[in-house]
């Protein structure tokens, strides 16, 4: 296990949301020189410490441990760089949409 990748994931995805290290580290339960361990590949982390990491980073736990992250994973990641460009009223739009669209793939799915 490459735990030295794992961190590099796990700082992209920390910085993607927007957290500070003590901010990530602080909704896990971890101290910050764990977490600053924990992304340097310096420490092995326990797998509460993966699946919280995971959790708070909304992710799965499979996109840090694996090297082919989750076709999920991707489009959320899409989706989040759309929206930051979005003003607010296209933010409220595309939610529409995307209601919308879910209602009516909901609605054709077989049981």
């Amino acid at each position: 296990m490459d735990y030295f990748k794992i961190g590099e994931k796990i700082r992209k995805h920390r910085k993607a949301k927007g957290f500070s290290q003590e901010v990530l580290a602080e909704k896990v339960g971890i101290s910050i020189t764990h977490m600053s361990h924990i992304e340097t590949g310096n420490t092995k982390l326990s797998l509460p410490v993966l699946v919280a990491l995971a959790n708070v980073l909304e992710i799965q736990a499979d996109d840090l441990l694996s090297d082919h992250p989750s076709g999920r994973t991707i489009a959320i990641s899409e989706l989040e760089q759309i929206l930051d460009t979005c003003s607010d009223m296209q933010i409220r739009v595309i939610l529409d949409i995307v209601k919308a669209t879910k209602t009516a793939l909901d609605k054709y799915e077989t049981p």
